[in-house]
C-alpha cells in the first residue's frame, strides 16, 4: 500500500482495524495491544533458558542480532513496564542486565568476552539502559551488585576517559574502542551522542554539573565538525584520515532521537540564558528531525527503507527514536503538540503493520510506505512496542523521571558493593575483533556508502 492510501486509511478513525486491533482513544486498548506485541517480542529471546546466555539475543553466527541489541531490548521492556504497569518481564530484564555487566565498576557493561569487539556506541547503549532503570525506579540489582546509577556513572566515566582531546579531529569519541577493529578510523555520531545523553541525564539525576559540562562539550564538538549542521541535520560520522572535515552525510533516526532526548534533559534542568540556548537547539533539532524522518507524520528510516536495504542493525533504530521522542514530550512540554502528531501517526501505522506471520499479528518494518514492510523479527516487535507505549505518556505524567532526591530507595538509587557480576556476558563469543554493535556506517557495508549517499 502506498503512503497516500495509508494516510487516508488512518485519517478518519480513532482505531485501526487490523490483525492487531487498537483503539487509540482507549488507554486500556493500547495497553492490551502492547501486551500482545511484548509477548511476541519475547519469543525471540531465549537467554533465560538453560544453556543460553542471559541478557542478549543469540549473536552471529548462530543468531542474527549483535550484543548491543540486548541493551535496546531491556530499555524497551523497562519502558513497557513503566508505561503499562505490567511487570511480567521485569525479572528477566533484571537478570539480563546484571549478567551483561563486567567484573567491577571499572568494567561496567564490559563482560570479558565482548571487550575486544565492543564499540563505544555499544557500550554507551548499555549505560543508557542502566540510566533508564535508575530514572524509572526499576527494581534494584541483587545485593552485592552495583546499583543502576553506579553502572550508568561508570560507563559515562569510561567513555569520557576515551575522549581523544586534541589528538585527532580536535576531540570526539571513535566508533571502535580497539585500534585493531574495523572502523577505528571513524568518529561516529552515535558514540558521541550516547556520551551526551548520559551526561545530560546524570547531571539532572545527581546534580553533578561536571556531567553537564561534558554533555555540552561533546555537543559542541559535533556541531564544530558539522555532524550537526546549521540546519540541524545529524550526519553519521567522519573519518580521522580527513581530520573529520568531511561528514558522512547519511542520517539515522537513532542519532537524531538520542540527541533530541539529551537536549530535552539539558533544557529541563537549566534556567535563564542557558535554558534559552538549549530550547533553541531542541526546537531546531525537533523541526528538522520531523521533516527528515516523519513524512506524513510516520517514521521512515530514510537512508535505507525506500530501497529496502536496512539490515538487522538498522532495523532496531526506530524504537530507540520513538522512545526518545516520548521522553522529549515529558521533559519539554512546549513541544508536546508538535511531537504528539508524529508519535500518534507512527503508532497507528505501526499497529496497522502488525498483520504478518503465522499469528497474523507479527509486526513489519515498513510503516510509512508499506511496500517496505518486508521483514519481521525482534527489531520490528521492539519498534511497534515502542510506538504503542509512547501513546501512554499521559498515563504516567505525574511520575516523571526520578532524580537522586526523588528515587525510590528500593529501586534505581539502591546502594551496592564495589563488585560486579563477573559474568562473561557471552560464553561463546568469537573474539574476532569485529564490532559487536551498531556497525554504523558500516551497517550497510563500507562498500555501499556511495549507494546510501545517492539515496538521500
Amino acid at each position: 500500500m502506498h503512503k497516500t492510501a495509508l494516510s487516508l486509511l488512518l485519517a478518519g478513525a480513532g482505531s485501526v482495524s487490523a490483525a492487531l486491533e487498537v483503539d487509540f482513544g482507549s488507554a486500556d486498548s493500547i495497553r492490551a495491544a502492547a501486551r500482545d506485541v511484548a509477548s511476541d517480542l519475547m519469543t525471540y529471546y531465549d537467554g533465560n533458558e538453560p544453556g543460553h546466555i542471559p541478557g542478549i539475543f543469540q549473536p552471529p553466527p548462530e543468531g542474527e542480532y549483535w550484543w548491543y541489541t540486548g541493551a535496546m531490548l531491556w530499555s524497551t521492556m523497562i519502558d513497557y513496564w513503566h508505561y503499562t504497569g505490567d511487570d511480567t518481564y521485569n525479572a528477566v530484564a533484571l537478570e539480563g542486565l546484571v549478567h551483561q555487566n563486567g567484573p567491577g565498576l571499572e568494567n561496567a557493561f564490559l563482560p570479558p568476552n565482548w571487550t575486544v569487539a565492543a564499540g563505544n556506541d555499544d557500550h554507551g547503549l548499555w549505560g543508557m539502559s542502566a540510566m533508564l532503570a535508575a530514572e524509572l525506579n526499576f527494581p534494584s540489582p541483587p545485593q552485592g551488585e552495583p546499583s543502576w546509577i553506579e553502572l550508568a556513572e561508570a560507563v559515562f566515566g569510561i567513555l569520557v576517559a576515551r575522549w581523544e582531546e586534541d589528538d585527532v579531529c580536535d576531540g570526539g569519541l571513535r566508533w571502535q574502542i580497539m585500534s585493531t577493529n574495523v572502523g577505528y578510523e571513524l568518529k561516529n555520531t552515535l558514540s558521541n551522542a550516547v556520551l551526551i545523553n548520559l551526561g545530560a541525564r546524570l547531571a539532572r539525576y545527581t546534580g553533578n554539573q561536571t556531567h553537564a559540562v561534558w554533555a555540552a562539550r561533546a555537543w559542541d564538538w559535533l556541531a564544530a565538525t558539522g555532524l550537526i549542521d546549521g540546519s540541524f541535520n545529524v550526519f553519521d560520522g567522519a573519518l580521522t584520515e580527513t581530520n573529520c572535515t568531511e561528514p558522512l552525510r547519511y542520517q539515522w533516526s537513532i542519532n537524531a532521537g538520542i540527541l533530541l532526548q539529551a537536549a530535552a534533559y539539558m533544557y529541563n534542568q537549566t534556567t535563564g540564558d542557558d535554558q534559552a540556548i538549549w530550547e533553541s537547539a531542541l526546537t531546531g533539532l525537533t523541526n528538522r528531525t520531523l521533516s527528515v524522518f516523519f513524512p506524513d507524520e510516520i517514521l521512515l528510516e530514510v537512508a535505507c527503507e525506500r530501497a529496502m536495504i536496512c539490515n538487522s542493525d538498522i532495523r532496531f533504530f526506530k524504537g530507540v527514536a520513538l522512545r526518545s521522542l516520548a521522553g522529549v514530550v515529558q521533559l519539554a512540554p512546549f513541544l508536546r503538540d508538535t511531537m504528539s502528531r508524529a508519535l500518534r501517526g507512527s503508532a497507528e501505522a505501526a499497529a496497522a503493520a502488525c498483520n504478518r506471520g503465522e499469528s497474523g499479528r507479527q509486526c513489519g518494518f515498513g510503516w510509512a510506505e508499506r511496500e517496505g514492510n518486508w521483514t519481521v523479527g525482534a527489531p520490528e516487535q521492539m519498534n511497534a512496542l515502542s510506538a504503542l507505549v509512547s501513546m501512554l505518556v499521559d498515563e504516567v505524567a505525574g511520575e516523571g523521571f526520578a532524580t537522586a532526591e526523588t528515587a525510590d530507595q528500593t529501586g534505581g538509587n539502591s546502594g551496592s558493593s564495589e563488585g560486579g557480576s563477573g559474568g562473561d556476558g557471552n560464553e561463546n563469543q568469537s573474539g574476532d575483533g569485529e564490532s559487536a554493535g551498531a556497525r554504523i556506517p558500516v551497517a550497510l557495508g563500507w562498500a555501499v556508502v556511495g549507494l546510501v549517499a545517492a539515496l538521500l
